[in-house]
């Protein structure tokens, strides 16, 4: 289905038909409940290395790591993880070896006894094993167990950003090698972790039910009970909120959403992780003329980026380059030179375009997902665009479809919005490197521009950033990323939107949401009826 701006309203329409007969509103009024409700279908996994979206949010209650981000932050250097799992950690001159104490005393859920260096060790071995993240621990050599309550992470090349790229991620949550190995495929669909919270039950159509974790080594969770409900239909979850159904909800990045939601109910709470997703655009370097510098320039300047995030306000936040400028990585617009600036000239862009052989003007069809994050991005370039002389063609499809369709490299301007966090290397080995071209067969990766592989890319810099171990030096390499990319064109930075959950007045999450992840754990919330 091919669309413009004015079809928008109705793609985002949703039934006020379905029924909310599986939310009952006597938990929800509970003090000692936290009913969450997320914009999915179902849930899939409790396993925390194969959980996408929604899904992690029953993994962030009942899952640790080594050492984590201060709730409500992403730590943005080294010094700023906190002692979790592990107590203290020591690293060698080279980066490659890296040490921790463990915790003592820490208990798994469920009975499954006390965590030692040998559940720590299995749970890096199954990450490098399973893991949704391979390409990241492909850098983990070995990690042996110094003793019950030591070990080491030895690294292939260096790492100056251990903490942050591997050791406080989700993947290497640490799980019971004992249940794990018991459950067999059923873990899948169970938990047993260290968290605040650990698993009650879990319905693979309604949700996952969590309870506290008598017996944590840290504080013990405010609240007693955690629901965590699968409710995709917006016009659904909006209701159950408002009717106070549920406490907390999953909300739309659309424009005027949360005004919308503010004027039905001022005393609602919108809590925001910046920058969230990072919305970028990749250029197919493979198809005509878009292996031209001058058009994609040409597009540069005709899509208006600051107008972008404003529409998409107050989520939306601009980009001058791939990474927000409070990221180690990032830059202000002051720091790169005019001819990398491209500022919103549409009359700059036709002359550009008629240069590269196109004085009449580009048609192109360019595929969108249906979703209303992606739609009123793609839909607002739309209208962006046509002064410029690019006529877009827009081809809604359902999310999944969309995505299968990136995959096999069938699209020719692909709208990504993923979650990253300060660790830029990452969105730059995903979307930028050879070695993550995407393939016809749905085999290769995320880099839908084939930046390296049809001119010559940032590898050599992506290369050099990975392995100093210094992270001064790993900052100077990924800013050479920054401005080498503005030159060449393969991937826009259109906009972050924060990820956005939005509450009732009665429930206070115990600490501010500033940045992190599309999740934040609730061990320190309390709840008034």
């Amino acid at each position: 289905m091919s669309v413009n701006r004015r079809n928008l309203l109705q793609l985002g329409a949703a039934s006020a038909a379905i029924s909310l007969a599986r939310i009952r509103p006597s938990n929800a009024q509970a003090a000692d409940t936290i009913r969450i409700a997320l914009a999915a279908g179902k849930p899939r996994s409790t396993d925390p290395n194969e959980v996408f979206g929604p899904d992690f949010w029953a993994v962030e209650q009942t899952y640790e790591q080594l050492v984590r981000s201060e709730d409500g932050n992403f730590a943005l250097k080294p010094e700023d993880f906190k002692p979790t799992l592990a107590t203290g950690w020591t690293k060698s001159d080279d980066a490659r070896t890296w040490t921790f104490k463990l915790r003592e005393g820490v208990k798994f859920h469920k009975g499954y006894g006390e965590m030692t260096s040998e559940d720590v060790v299995y749970s890096f071995e199954r990450a490098k094993a399973k893991g949704t993240n391979k390409t990241v621990m492909a850098n983990v050599d070995k990690v042996t167990a110094n003793g019950p309550l030591e070990v080491t992470i030895t690294l292939k090349t260096p790492d100056a950003n251990l903490l942050g790229t591997t050791v406080s991620t989700a993947n290497v949550s640490v799980v019971s090698k004992k249940a794990a190995e018991q459950m067999g495929a059923a873990f899948g669909t169970d938990m047993v972790g260290t968290g605040p919270y650990e698993l009650a039950k879990f319905d693979s159509e309604k949700g996952t039910t969590l309870k506290r974790h008598e017996g944590y080594w840290g504080n013990k969770a405010k609240i007693a009970n955690i629901e965590c409900l699968y409710i995709a239909d917006t016009t659904a979850r909006t209701l159950a909120l408002l009717s106070g159904d549920v406490d907390i909800i999953e909300a739309v990045r659309a424009p005027g959403w949360v005004d919308s939601m503010l004027q039905r109910d001022p005393t609602l709470k919108m809590d925001m992780t910046v920058p969230g997703s990072f919305v970028t655009l990749s250029i197919n370097l493979t198809r005509e003329p878009w292996n031209n510098l001058k058009v994609r320039q040409a597009l540069m300047h005709a899509i208006d980026r600051d107008a972008i995030s404003q529409a998409l306000a107050p989520m939306g936040r601009p980009l001058v380059g791939l990474m927000p400028d409070f990221f180690p990585a990032g830059i202000k617009a002051e720091d790169v030179p005019a001819d990398l600036q491209y500022t919103y000239d549409p009359a700059k862009a036709k002359a550009l375009l008629a240069e590269a052989g196109f004085p009449n003007g580009l048609a192109f069809q360019s595929l969108c997902s249906q979703r209303e994050d992606y739609s009123s991005f793609m839909l607002i370039m739309q209208e962006q665009m046509r002064p410029a002389g690019f006529n877009l063609d827009v081809k809604i499809q359902d999310h999944t479809t969309f995505h299968a369709d990136n995959r096999s490299d069938k699209n020719t301007l692909v709208l990504t919005s993923s979650s990253y966090p300060p660790i830029p290397t990452q969105l730059y080995f995903q979307q930028l490197a050879s070695a993550s071209e995407v393939k016809s067969d749905g085999s290769g990766g995320l880099n839908f521009s084939h930046y390296g592989v049809k001119m010559p890319g940032i590898d050599a810099l992506l290369e050099e950033a990975q392995v100093t171990p210094d992270f001064d030096r790993y900052v100077t390499k990924c800013k050479e990323i920054e401005l080498q990319v503005l030159r060449d064109l393969p991937l826009i930075g259109l906009s972050t939107v924060a990820f956005t959950m939005v509450r009732r007045a009665n429930l206070d999450l115990g600490y501010e949401v500033k940045s992190g992840y599309a999740r934040w754990r609730m061990h320190q919330a309390t709840k008034s009826v």
